[in-house]
């Protein structure tokens, strides 16, 4: 089955990390942007960092220094790195792939592939 699944998610104190990972399956990774958003309660789904095919990277100002996006080829997997979280950075975050080289964030529809999500919760 075609699917994105991300992990890594959980409560973490403000000030702390957490590595959130998209993994692909059935199918590979290298010819797609991977793109990880995020949508707090109320709000609408922001973009938060981009990985595009051929390695260039998008970070949103909101996280830009603090979030390190990567990918390992060999896993077909994407990482998020986070780190000095804030309690702000809560909400359930998502990846999505798109074929081709895109760097920013897209419409919703735009992608080929969603994961379900993970909960990120950052509260003392």
């Amino acid at each position: 089955q075609v699917q994105l699944v991300e992990s890594g998610g959980g409560l973490v104190q403000p000030g702390g990390s957490l590595r959130l990972s998209c993994a692909a399956s059935a199918f590979t990774l290298d010819n797609y942007a991977i793109h990880w958003f995020r949508q707090a309660p109320g709000k609408e789904r922001e973009g938060v960092s981009c990985i595009s095919s051929d390695g260039r990277k998008y970070y949103s100002d909101s996280v830009k220094g603090r979030f390190t996006i990567s990918r390992d080829n060999a896993r077909n997997t994407v990482y998020l790195q986070m780190n000095s979280l804030k309690p702000e950075d809560t909400a359930v975050y998502y990846c999505a792939a798109i074929r081709g080289t895109y760097l920013l964030p897209l419409r919703e529809s735009q992608y080929q592939f969603w994961g379900q999500g993970t909960q990120v919760t950052v509260s003392s």
